[in-house]
Order: structure tokens, then C-alpha cells, then sequence
């Protein structure tokens, strides 16, 4: 009997193109093995509940003494099912962390095949600078979390005791985890961006003030707490990693400048177009239109 043999997009296409539903089956399979990795994390976490709650809990604990009760560290349910809800969500948050090397591979499985041949070649690059980049993220935002706390329980009088609620402190946990793991991921996209073509340095230099700009923006915006600490840790590590990503992509496009000719590139790849070049000789062209006129 003759084997199949199972074809990917490259294969059946040379330049990776799919019909739309075709595109969306792939789309459903990446994310149903997302999120097999994302339930497969969420029991571990479920699992391991007392561990990772102690570890979670432990920024809180780290606050004054004045803002416990009894002299221990203390945080309160307000009904019958929040402590089943409580090690759901811890187990959730773990198993977040846990599978986002796969769900970042799936991500850049999905987008990859819509590259050049040497660019798909970066694939593994990517991964082992997505998910250091991820928990690296995530371990600034555990690191910084008391700091916030700590600024707004300043503001209680010595003689109130803030009673604290575990699915507001969650929340809070969660939103601060996430929102510095992905932001971190944010230069590596423009890296992308730019081996793919789309994004070329010129343009990375000419908009670097005004991206500068927003990531501050951002940072004060899209952090939980927005207290001025917290948004400069996630503000100028985010400014260090576009730098280096601006710095890569100076470096890409020179390489790409330095070939003879447009022999030298791949098969399946086209010769850069220089939209600078474009937008200059658009300019000019009005600029004679004019002085006919």
C-alpha cells in the first residue's frame, strides 16, 4: 500500500500561498494545539497549587507588617466559590507561563511560511529569543509588583487595615505579568517585520522618536498600578530591546544593500523595493507638475 505523505504549504505552493479557508483550517489547528499546551500547563498548575501560590502571594507578604493582620500575612474571599476560583485562576496563570514556548511557536509556525526561504531559516532564532524574552518579562513584573502595592497601601492611615481581596490582588498579578511579558516581545516583532520586508530601517529611524514616545505612553497607559516605578521598568528595558531591534535591522538592511545584484537573490524572492527612493521621486514629479502649471 502507498504511503502518503503529508504536504505543507511550502510544498504545495513555492511562494506559501493558501485559499482563505484553507488559511483558516491552519489557523484553527494552531490554536486547538495552543490551546492543548495552555490546559496541559493549567493542570500542572493545579497540581502544584500550594507552591505556586506561596510564590505568588509573597510580594504581598513582602509589605510592612502594618498591613496584615495579627502580624500575618493575610488577603480575604467574599463568597462560597472564590477559593475554587482562587486555585483556578493560579492554575491558569501558571499554565500561561508554562505553554508559551508553544503558543509562540505556534504563532510564528503560522506567519513563518509567508517569508523568503533565508528568512524562514530564522525560525529557531526567533523561538530562543521569544520565550527568554517572555519570562524575562515576566520576572521584572513579579519583581516589581510590591513596588506599586507598596506606593498605594502608603496612602492608608496607620489605624486602617486595607482588607485586600484575592481576585483583585490576582488580577493585579496577572495583568502586570502579562503586560510586561508581551511588551518585551514587542521588538522582536519589528525584527520580523523587517526581515520580512515591511519594515526597513529607514523608516524604523525616521518614526524612532515617536515610537520612543509611545512606548512611555504605554508604559504609563497599559500597567496596572501606573505609578512612575512601575512604568519606567517597563518602559526603558522595552526602549533598551526597540534600540538593539533598530540596531538589528540596520544591520539587515546593509546586508541586503551589499548584494551585487538582484541574480544573487533566492528563487522565491523578490529584489527590495526602496519606498524611500519612491516617495522622493513622487515628490519631485509633483514639484515639475507645478512649475509646468
Amino acid at each position: 500500500m502507498a504511503m502518503l505523505k503529508k504536504t505543507t504549504r511550502r510544498a504545495a505552493d513555492p511562494e506559501g500561498r493558501m485559499p482563505l479557508l484553507d488559511h483558516l483550517r491552519e489557523l484553527r489547528n494552531r490554536l486547538m494545539k495552543a490551546i492543548g499546551a495552555f490546559i496541559i500547563g493549567t493542570i500542572i498548575g493545579w497540581i502544584f497549587f500550594d507552591p505556586a501560590w506561596d510564590f505568588l502571594k509573597q510580594p504581598f507578604c513582602d509589605l510592612p507588617q502594618t498591613h496584615t493582620i495579627g502580624n500575618e500575612c493575610t488577603l480575604v474571599v467574599n463568597g462560597i466559590f472564590s477559593s475554587f476560583f482562587l486555585q483556578l485562576k493560579i492554575a491558569a496563570i501558571l499554565g500561561l507561563v508554562l505553554s508559551s514556548p508553544v503558543w509562540l511557536y505556534q504563532l510564528w509556525a503560522f506567519v513563518a511560511p509567508g517569508l523568503y526561504q533565508r528568512e524562514r531559516r530564522w525560525t529557531y532564532v526567533f523561538l530562543a529569543a521569544a520565550v527568554p524574552l517572555f519570562f524575562v518579562g515576566t520576572a521584572l513584573a513579579y519583581v516589581t509588583v510590591d513596588k506599586g502595592l507598596s506606593l498605594f497601601l502608603g496612602f492608608v492611615a496607620e489605624d486602617v487595615t486595607p482588607l485586600i481581596s484575592v481576585e483583585h490582588y490576582l488580577g493585579y498579578v496577572l495583568a502586570m505579568l502579562l503586560v510586561f511579558g508581551l511588551t518585551f516581545e514587542l521588538p522582536l516583532f519589528v525584527v520580523v517585520l523587517n526581515m520580512a520586508g515591511v519594515l526597513s530601517y529607514q523608516r524604523l529611524r525616521k518614526s524612532q522618536r515617536l515610537a520612543l514616545f509611545g512606548i512611555f505612553v504605554f508604559a504609563a497607559v497599559g500597567t496596572p498600578s501606573g505609578d512612575p516605578f512601575t512604568m519606567l521598568a517597563l518602559a526603558l528595558p522595552t526602549v533598551v530591546l526597540f534600540e538593539a531591534a533598530v540596531l538589528l535591522a540596520f544591520f539587515n538592511d546593509r546586508r541586503r544593500g551589499l548584494r551585487p545584484s538582484d541574480d544573487a537573490l533566492a528563487d522565491d524572492e523578490l529584489s527590495p523595493i526602496d519606498l524611500d527612493a519612491i516617495d522622493a521621486e513622487l515628490d519631485g514629479g509633483g514639484r515639475r507638475d507645478r512649475r509646468r502649471d
